[in-house]
């Protein structure tokens, strides 16, 4: 999945393709978000502090899985 750098201390790049949100965090690890809206992922390069947006309206709803 092609993903886009984004300003963000936590997360260093987004992507999204077919309902998954993947997100390559600074520390290196790659997590893919499911069933995830393509309006939440506009919200999600929309909001002030892309971090603050995954875990308040990310985390806590969608499964995920590392890879």
């Amino acid at each position: 999945m092609r993903r886009r750098p984004v300003n963000s201390s936590s997360v260093r790049s987004v992507g999204w393709s077919d309902g998954t949100l993947e997100l390559e965090y600074v520390n290196g690890y790659i997590y893919q978000y499911l069933d995830v809206p393509q309006t939440t992922y506009a919200a999600l390069l929309a909001a002030p502090s892309i971090g603050t947006y995954v875990n308040k309206h990310i985390k806590p709803y969608y499964e995920f899985r590392e890879i």
